[in-house]
């Protein structure tokens, strides 16, 4: 809302790959034929760093020493990290320069590496990127191709992902304090048995009808491609390196296993997908402490007001994606909440998951524990350690944090310059090497796409385009996950404590199930830390897994976090399935109806050459009215969601008919904000400031000039993507406030005409020029990175008292600019301003500047409402950020000198595998990105 190298070093890998053996290809002898294509050369992407994410072990000793990539393991890099600096000047006729040319099939003269692993399937590489384009001739070895390719390009982060999905990080890869962290993250979100697992499989099989059948077909085909070329690889000596590394593989005798795929690991590797980027809701018991404190400091009736306030559950202000006024109530809070469960103050606590510790696993020091270091070869020297920080960074996935992430940009034909859509869309899904998608294109019976698919589960395309239109998504985050308060019990009827492990359910004492992973590791070449190993162990309930435990009315309880996607981490297959069948989907209606059958929580784009749709999918569940979902539910039959099934975890669901969606809106956007009046947000933050108003003040206004082009509004998002937030949309409150008197300490003036000057100059944090590594009005940048913090402090911790700031803070985090390395995205992250409490601020100063608020804060916080104390909070917070130097703003990490302004924000592949990359600049957009413009239609 803006109101606001060289020969010696050639020669030298050259020599040091000729030892390493290399998988031979056939000849390039025949190109993919380009079937029905109606983009005609107007669909483009780009997936960075590179198609090609396996490494063998001398590929990763050449990157280690000489800084080479196995061939189109890092092409891709460059034109995307080029657009930051290059969006300017942007016009169609030069987006391939940044974007690579997504129309299907392979010209004659671009044929690359071809590998025909059946008869009845051809895989075929361009030469430019080495993206794989599948063709089949059945539809078994279409999909067989699709999982062989898979193989080729993310065997390693294939198996890293599927041990991640079992909680079985730390046995597979080492006991690093990360890995240990990961997998304590991810175990307790989706606990399995394998015979849960096994359920999930057949429950997609059998209650699905002919689509359920052929898509277990279709993913047991893949799987059969992955293990065909999972042993090929193996035997033919020519297999990722990592496992060699981590002691799965012997480098000399080849002794050892990469264990065969399964079903079952597909099931796996969709609920880490899931949970990071398709969840929605929970979190109710901080969200409840919140609460509680507000009400602790304010008194009940007006602490809850407080409260709401910072909710922002249905802020009138926020920015929507349905922004004509329609309205999809959902999850709304009811006029007088019953059942709600809140804790007594002070008997909340976490649910302990780590048992039975040994080794390593028991030091004192978790951060860091004691190392064994297993000695590599000489010649391998460099390689000792690779994993020693864990095969993920700390802080690269947290499914707690329920990150929305991905942004789209789509226009009606109405207002484009050639009368059809035009759409700039993409997932946002960190930056890693390899990627956690991959690129491909499938052609076979019953299947024609192109586009990502998350490494594992890619029988089809996940976001893509297909033979006439193009589809994308963002993380929507609306509530599917409740948390219910259950009554503890025991068997032998004595009295119940917090610690008890049986419930009452229908009035009955009932066990709970205890889930466990145990896990042990050995030091490895790649991972030096000792051998150690512990237990964890999760408590489910027919309400739920346990998160916490309490009182509730001196009564002990267990809060249990229940999700309508848990033992349906895959079902959404069928909605993709549709989605890559050119029979099914052929407009804007049955875009909708293939999106229907998708159950995590995300909004859908859709483009062809007539339309473009939206639409919001997930399993909704059907509530009691008078529930309020943003706190705990008391475990009553009365209060359970309706028609609930624990045994199958199914429940009835909200109509599609009551979902967000839309046809032919003027224009649509999505930064992972509010999606439409009423459709209550499960967070915080939702409010008159969000990263979604960088793009809807753009796109409106492109939209009201008319004329739209690709480039134009890629030329949008691009600028987005280089634009401050707080500078463009908060700062120039901040500033007003500072000249509601006239400025006297010259130092501050200069402070003050430095930012004002960033402000007008488009508030964007990018280079002088391209590559020059160092920003344009640096300084401002500079002071508004220590200016935030600060003033958001001092702005609202002495009004709301530290309890209740702190209980806020647990909810939502205060900033999360690009170098902002604490939060929750971490640094080198490229995703920022997602999160943070600009809209509170932006509120706060409005009210105190005396503007029209729609929906205010409870209170007003700086300077106790009143302008000369407030302007006296922020002087003071701007004398302070400017006395700090860039050393202190930006204090450095392992890749970033201290003071580096632009190598803090800068964009860093997190190392997935063996490889790593060139650093590129902060950009704040989608990870894999689609430009499409379809001039024709079937």
């Amino acid at each position: 809302m803006q109101r606001r190298t060289g020969r010696l070093r050639a020669a030298a890998a050259a020599a040091l790959f000729a030892l390493g053996a290399t998988l031979l290809a056939p000849p390039p002898t025949a190109a993919a034929a380009a079937p029905n294509d109606y983009c005609q050369g107007q669909c483009a992407d780009i997936l960075p760093p590179g198609a090609t994410g396996n490494a063998t072990l001398m590929q990763i000793l050449g990157n280690k020493l000489f800084g080479t990539h196995p061939a189109h393991s890092t092409d891709q890099l460059g034109p995307y990290g080029a657009l930051s600096s290059g969006y300017q000047n942007l016009t169609d006729a030069t987006l391939t320069n940044f974007f690579n040319d997504a129309s299907f099939g392979v010209p004659e003269d671009q044929v690359g590496k071809v590998s025909t692993p059946r008869d009845d399937v051809t895989i075929t590489r361009d030469k430019k990127t080495g993206v794989p384009h599948i063709k089949g001739t059945t539809r078994y070895g279409t999909e067989f191709g699709a999982g062989y390719a898979a193989g080729q390009d993310r065997l390693w982060l294939m198996d890293l992902f599927r041990h991640i999905g079992r909680g079985e990080l730390t046995s597979f890869a080492g006991g690093a304090p990360a890995n240990q962290g990961l997998e304590q993250q991810f175990f307790p979100q989706a606990p399995y048995t394998e015979k849960d697992l096994q359920e999930q499989v057949d429950a997609i099989r059998n209650n699905n009808g002919a689509r359920g059948k052929q898509a277990m077909q279709d993913a047991q085909a893949y799987v059969d491609g992955i293990n065909a070329y999972r042993e090929q690889s193996k035997n033919g000596r020519y297999f990722p390196g990592e496992y060699v590394l981590t002691g799965h593989v012997n480098a000399i005798t080849n002794a050892g296993e990469i264990k065969p795929f399964k079903l079952t690991d597909l099931i796996a590797l969709a609920s880490v997908v899931g949970g990071l980027f398709g969840n929605g809701g929970g979190g109710e018991v901080t969200s409840a402490l919140a609460l509680l404190s507000a009400q602790q400091k304010y008194g009940v009736e007006q602490g809850t007001k407080v409260w709401e306030s910072f909710r922002e559950r249905n802020d009138p202000e926020a920015a929507k994606t349905l922004h004509d006024g329609q309205s999809f109530p959902y999850a709304v809070k009811p006029a007088e909440a019953k059942g709600t469960a809140l804790p007594d103050r002070g008997s909340v606590t976490p649910e302990p998951l780590v048992f039975d510790r040994t080794g390593a696993a028991a030091a004192k020091d978790k951060k860091a524990p004691p190392q064994d270091p297993v000695k590599a070869p000489e010649k391998y020297k460099k390689l000792e350690g690779l994993f020693k920080d864990g095969v993920l960074p700390k802080g690269s996935f947290n499914p707690t944090q329920h990150r929305g992430m991905s942004n789209a940009l789509l226009v009606s034909g109405k207002h484009t310059a050639s009368g059809n859509p035009v759409a700039v869309f993409g997932p946002q899904t960190g930056y890693f090497a390899p990627q956690l998608l991959m690129l491909q294109e499938i052609q076979g019976p019953g299947i024609s796409s192109r586009g990502a698919s998350f490494a594992g589960v890619g029988m089809y395309v996940q976001l893509g385009r297909g033979q006439d239109y193009a589809w994308s998504a963002t993380s929507a985050g609306q509530d599917i996950t409740d948390t219910y308060a259950v009554d503890l019990c025991n068997a032998d009827g004595s009295e119940p404590t917090k610690d008890s492990t049986s419930y009452r359910y229908h009035g009955a004492c009932v066990p709970m199930e205890k889930l466990e992973r145990a896990n042990s590791w050995k030091p490895t070449i790649a991972d030096p830390t000792a051998a150690g190993s512990y237990r964890m162990q999760v408590f489910r309930t027919k309400w739920g897994t346990v998160t916490h435990r309490a009182t509730v009315k001196g009564k002990p309880v267990a809060y249990t976090a229940l999700r309508t996607t848990y033992r349906h981490e895959a079902d959404s297959i069928i909605g993709f399935q549709m989605l890559n069948d050119p029979s099914y989907v052929h407009d804007a209606a049955t875009f909708k109806k293939a999106a229907q059958h998708i159950g995590y929580a995300f909004n859908w784009f859709y483009a062809d050459s007539r339309d473009i749709a939206y639409y919001n999918s997930g399993l909704n569940p059907v509530r009691n009215p008078d529930v309020d979902p943003a706190l705990p539910i008391k475990a009553e039959q009365a209060y359970a969601w309706k028609g609930y099934d624990p045994a199958t975890n199914t429940t009835d669901y909200t109509p599609p008919a009551q979902h967000p969606q839309s046809v032919d809106q003027d224009y649509y956007v999505s930064w992972n904000n509010k999606q439409a009046k009423d459709y209550d947000s499960a967070g915080f933050g939702n409010g008159s400031v969000h990263r979604a108003n960088l793009l809807d003040d753009r796109v409106r206004a492109l939209t009201e000039e008319g004329g739209v082009t690709r480039a134009s509004l890629t030329r949008a998002m691009a600028e987005a993507a280089v634009t401050d937030l707080r500078g463009e949309d908060v700062l120039p409150e901040m500033l007003r406030v500072l000249h509601s008197k006239p400025l006297t300490d010259p130092a501050l003036k200069t402070a003050v005409q430095q930012l004002e000057a960033w402000r007008k100059d488009g508030a964007r944090r990018h280079e002088t020029a391209a590559g020059s590594h160092t920003y344009a009005h640096s300084d401002a940048v500079r002071l508004m990175d220590a200016w935030w913090p600060l003033m958001v402090d001092a702005t609202f911790k002495p009004g709301l008292g530290g309890d209740l700031y702190k209980a806020l803070t647990a909810n939502l985090a205060t900033d999360e600019s690009p170098s902002a390395g604490h939060g929750p995205t971490g640094a080198h992250a490229g995703s920022a301003f997602q999160y943070g409490w600009w809209s509170y601020a932006d509120k706060d100063l409005r009210s105190v500047l005396g503007d029209k608020v729609k929906g205010p804060l409870a209170e007003q916080y700086c300077g106790n409402g009143k302008l000369s104390a407030c302007r006296d909070t922020l002087l003071d917070t701007l004398r302070q950020a400017n006395a700090k130097t860039a050393e202190q703003v930006y204090p450095g990490d392992d890749s970033c000198k201290a003071g580096d302004q632009w190598c803090a924000d800068a964009i860093i592949h997190r190392a997935v595998g063996g490889l790593t990359h060139d650093t590129i600049s902060w950009q704040n957009r989608p990870t894999y990105q689609q430009v499409v413009e379809f001039p024709g239609h079937r």
